[in-house]
């Protein structure tokens, strides 16, 4: 099968969707892989190692495009790209396309059979591609929400370890899955005050125990919610329904009661966020205030550390990846039950039930 590897044009995305070992890796199974130049440069993987791993260095993206029949990127395409989606085409990627009407009908117009890395689901319920970026930006919430508080970024100007004589600042992280836990151990590591917050009891004790009790769990509902986020100096929200839009948690007037200066990190932004207040950002322009809160909502927040991030992704997705090249999509769609929950989009209609719930009035959706 013809591979195709664009580069990434999505603002501030330095991440590519396969490394030279991935590559290796499809052409000692027969493929042939195109990889558009320069598409690995931001994440400090020139050209050079994916001719050494057995690739064709396309010249420029219609290249690549245009010779593939299956085409794996990280993020959802843009606009500027939509001209290139095609019916004899498979795509898989990032798409989150519950909160993006306009991907989705060109996807439908096109007829492109699109898979997505966070819809693909175990029969555990476990989102292996959604994992290892989920991690990365759970981790990183701490980081960016730490940014956040600094006075100069228009935060209340608090360390979350606080200091000698100084209370340590208060950290509420709602969800405990594998963004939520990661943000739990990163922001119990500094030092912070933490409390995070589930509907899955399990979780919390889960969380309660790898902590050795250094965190405060607490059952997710409405009135822990709005017991919880007015005290907190920074809120992550995690929360997240697979291939749905993300659950609206904090409401604009919950956001209101939060002290001036406080943040809110909104890893669930690619959903189309949890807060009410929550609006998509770039890694250029990540912050605005809103109700006088900090807010950050970047959508690809793991583009930050693209050559950690890259590797992460591509140990995630080959299997999967090599299985569609392998069999072709018909086979390996008939083959894997994961990757069949992975297929948002096929022949022109909409096939997965929560892109269905959110677009499915206004385009063709499987019953």
């Amino acid at each position: 099968m013809n591979i195709g590897v664009p580069r990434e044009v999505k603002s501030e995305e330095n991440r590519v969707a396969l490394t030279p070992g991935g590559v290796a890796a499809f052409v000692a199974h027969g493929h042939t892989v195109r990889v558009e130049k320069g598409a690995g440069l931001g994440s400090s993987l020139p050209d050079e190692l994916y001719v050494d791993a057995g690739a064709e260095i396309v010249g420029d993206a219609a290249g690549v495009w245009g010779k593939s029949e299956l085409v794996l990127k990280v993020k959802e395409p843009m606009p500027s790209e939509f001209g290139y989606l095609r019916r004899d085409l498979a795509l898989f990627t990032y798409l989150h396309l519950a909160a993006d009407e306009p991907l989705t009908r060109a996807l439908v117009d096109a007829g492109t059979t699109a898979l997505a890395y966070e819809t693909l689901q175990l029969p555990d319920g476990s989102l292996p591609l959604l994992a290892p970026m989920s991690e990365v930006a759970g981790r990183l919430a701490v980081q960016v929400g730490a940014w956040c508080l600094e006075r100069q970024n228009g935060g209340r100007g608090i360390l979350l370890p606080g200091a000698a004589g100084v209370r340590p600042g208060k950290v509420v992280i709602l969800g405990a899955g594998m963004a939520g836990a990661s943000a739990c151990q990163v922001a119990v590591g500094i030092g912070a005050e933490v409390s995070i917050l589930d509907i899955d009891p399990n979780r919390l004790r889960y969380m309660h125990d790898i902590l050795r009790g250094h965190v405060t769990t607490v059952m997710s509902n409405r009135a822990n919610i709005e017991e919880e986020v007015p005290a907190a100096d920074l809120v992550i929200s995690t929360v997240l329904i697979p291939g749905a839009r993300a659950p609206k948690l904090l409401t604009r007037s919950l956001v209101e009661t939060m002290r001036p200066g406080a943040a809110v990190v909104d890893v669930a932004i690619d959903q189309g966020g949890t807060a009410e207040t929550s609006r998509p950002t770039t890694h250029g322009d990540p912050i605005y205030r809103e109700c006088d809160v900090v807010h950050y909502g970047v959508t690809n927040m793991p583009a930050i550390v693209p050559h950690t991030s890259t590797h992460a992704l591509t140990n995630a997705t080959l299997s999967y990846a090599l299985l569609l090249a392998d069999l072709g999509i018909e086979g390996a769609l008939a083959e894997s039950e994961p990757l069949r929950r992975a297929l948002n989009i096929g022949e022109g209609r909409i096939y997965h039930a929560g892109v269905a719930e959110a677009w499915g009035e206004s385009m063709p959706a499987v019953a």
